[in-house]
């Protein structure tokens, strides 16, 4: 049995790979590989003797395990989770992982590989910041290239124009589908600034759109807002991004700041060809965002001449970007208050956030919606903005 219905394709806009220690280091230039660091799973819920025994298999399940993972057919979702999962980090097993998940197509994130790419550190030289982006971009190339459903998500920090754009030609060379950029300021200039005009501009006349996803920018709110002399508390979760109560609260503020600063500094205006999503961050935030830049592109254009803009910022979101919400959220209520070319299905295999039945739960979230408006959710949204990826 196949997970997806046969009633209508759908498309995934957020899966993940687990990645093994040395996913860096194995596919990074020789001068780099020695000064790159294992990935660190210490924030997450796999432990050490998973990932002890899974090293010492030689980097794979055992057959009984794979077994045990193809058996469950149609529950695969529900059941195969984390770095257990069927497919987590080899791509043969993630193959066989599409036909029983059934979906058309499915975008391809790392875990927790971005870590050292994404955030500056005076330990990590921005250099070496860069070798770890070329390294994570050829290995998640060779991830997906046995299987064309899968489409794989390169990654490039912002923080050096010059090697920005460099990495972004590097990526699209590889065949990388989608590119990651963080979603915090570039260190001390806006994503918008002059100096990354070129990245834009190469990445609306390459058709490939740019992504935010949670763990591009620090995930935990600030440490003040969390000491209120009563401890921490736990994770909802346990899963790949170890989310608190107050993390879930505010996460939505970085993505929705980097969206609007890029739209303020008329980035999507000038290059109507550029496509982007926000991945894996929600999206409650998004009909208010819309309805703000209206007003201030309105009000504050009186004076402010960079923000007179040929087509107003919803009329920007709206053609241009699209947004995943959780499974939790009313997505019925989001696409009343915004439009419903914005939103887009997600799964996000084989993390213990997505769910058990995420189809399940986003169909009783749109139920009340025609059933052409369903349909831009599981896939015509999707294919808006990846539109070589209809089958």
């Amino acid at each position: 049995m196949v997970y997806a219905p046969t009633t209508r394709p759908y498309y995934d806009a957020d899966s993940h790979i687990m990645e093994l220690p040395n996913f860096l280091k194995e596919y990074a230039d020789p001068e780099f590989r020695d000064e790159l660091r294992d990935i660190d799973y210490t924030a997450s819920i796999v432990t050490n003797e998973e990932l002890d025994a899974i090293v010492a298999q030689g980097g794979r399940h055992t057959d009984e395990h794979i077994a045990e993972m193809i058996a469950l057919g149609d529950d695969l979702i529900a059941k195969s989770k984390e770095i257990q999962a069927l497919g987590a980090f080899n791509r043969d097993d993630r193959k066989t992982a599409m036909d029983l998940l059934g979906f058309k197509k499915q975008l391809v994130f790392a875990t927790h590989s971005v870590a050292q790419p994404f955030h500056p550190s005076p330990n990590y030289p921005t250099p070496l910041r860069y070798a770890g982006t070329r390294a994570h971009n050829r290995h998640m190339a060779d991830f997906c290239a046995n299987d064309d459903r899968l489409m794989g998500v390169g990654v490039c920090p912002l923080d050096d124009p010059a090697l920005a754009i460099q990495e972004l030609e590097f990526a699209l060379e590889l065949g990388l589908e989608a590119i990651w950029v963080p979603h915090r300021p570039p260190i001390e200039i806006s994503p918008g600034h002059v100096d990354l005009e070129g990245f834009w501009e190469r990445l609306a006349e390459a058709g490939v759109p740019f992504v935010n996803h949670v763990g591009g920018s620090p995930l935990h709110s600030l440490k003040a807002w969390s000491n209120n002399g009563r401890g921490k508390v736990k994770d909802f979760f346990g899963g790949g991004e170890n989310v608190r109560t107050k993390d879930a609260a505010l996460m939505h503020q970085t993505p929705e700041a980097f969206m609007t600063i890029l739209i303020l500094d008329g980035v999507l205006d000038r290059h109507p060809k550029l496509r982007g999503a926000a991945v894996e961050l929600g999206a409650g935030w998004v009909p208010e965002m819309v309805r703000r830049l209206d007003w201030v592109s309105n009000i504050y254009g009186r004076v402010d001449q960079s923000v007179r803009f040929e087509r107003p910022p919803s009329q920007q979101i709206i053609e241009q970007l699209g947004f995943t919400p959780f499974p939790h959220e009313p997505v019925g209520q989001l696409i009343d208050e915004s439009d419903p070319g914005l939103y887009l299905f997600s799964s996000d295999y084989p993390h213990v956030e997505g769910g058990r039945d995420p189809i399940g739960k986003f169909e009783r979230a749109v139920a009340e919606q025609p059933s052409e408006i369903q349909t831009q959710f599981f896939s015509e949204n999707f294919l808006r903005l990846w539109p070589e990826a209809r089958v």
